[in-house]
């Protein structure tokens, strides 16, 4: 695994063939039992250097589409799974938490429900409140910009836009955002929300 831009945060990645970009994991590692976000197959490396790092207490899955190995991290270190509560009547696995806007599933990282994505209330999350992690709906075809999901993928175009602004007026210290597919940006997260916003009302 990676480190990211903090000590106690790591990634690895998938490249995806099919869309010419990288499909990217987090792991948050914290004394209470570490957080993995839309986990990834993981290499026999990285599986190492999760095992050493302390495991998984709680993989958060961002939207369904995402449950990835999941099972996987339940059956090996006896992780608890969050979920969108948004997709709770549907979602594909069990749950041990629902999380909407505002919920905390521990000290330190926050949840707000995006709409209008390909699947209902996906999860943004923000972490130590400079963090942004994304699942699908936030992303980086290019590097240090960020971009929506394509247009043809967007159940609700104008609630994509709308949950999107909702972020950058709520969340104000944003300085990375790590996206689930594509470039991540390490620093100025916020000025690149910002300019995301001011592209999708100038192309309404």
């Amino acid at each position: 695994m990676k480190a990211l831009h903090r000590k106690d945060l790591y990634g690895w990645s998938v490249f995806n063939e099919a869309r010419n970009l990288d499909f990217h994991s987090v792991l948050w590692v914290r004394p209470e039992g570490n957080v993995v976000i839309d986990p990834l197959p993981l290499s026999p490396h990285d599986a190492t250097h999760l095992r050493s790092l302390g495991g998984v207490a709680w993989v958060v899955v961002t939207n369904s589409d995402h449950v990835r190995t999941t099972h996987e991290l339940v059956s090996t270190f006896g992780a608890k799974v969050a979920g969108p509560r948004a997709e709770a009547e549907t979602f594909p696995l069990a749950c041990d938490r629902w999380l909407a806007t505002g919920d905390a599933l521990v000290p330190g990282l926050v949840a707000m429900e995006l709409h209008g994505s390909k699947t209902p209330g996906e999860l943004a999350l923000l972490l130590g409140d400079t963090t942004l992690v994304t699942g699908d709906l936030i992303r980086g075809h290019m590097g240090g910009r960020l971009n929506l999901l394509p247009e043809a993928k967007l159940k609700d175009s104008a609630k994509a836009r709308a949950s999107v602004s909702e972020l950058v007026a709520s969340w104000l210290r944003i300085d990375a955002v790590l996206v689930g597919d594509g470039w991540p940006v390490f620093r100025g997260g916020r000025a690149a929300l910002q300019e995301l916003v001011a592209t999708l009302a100038a192309t309404r």
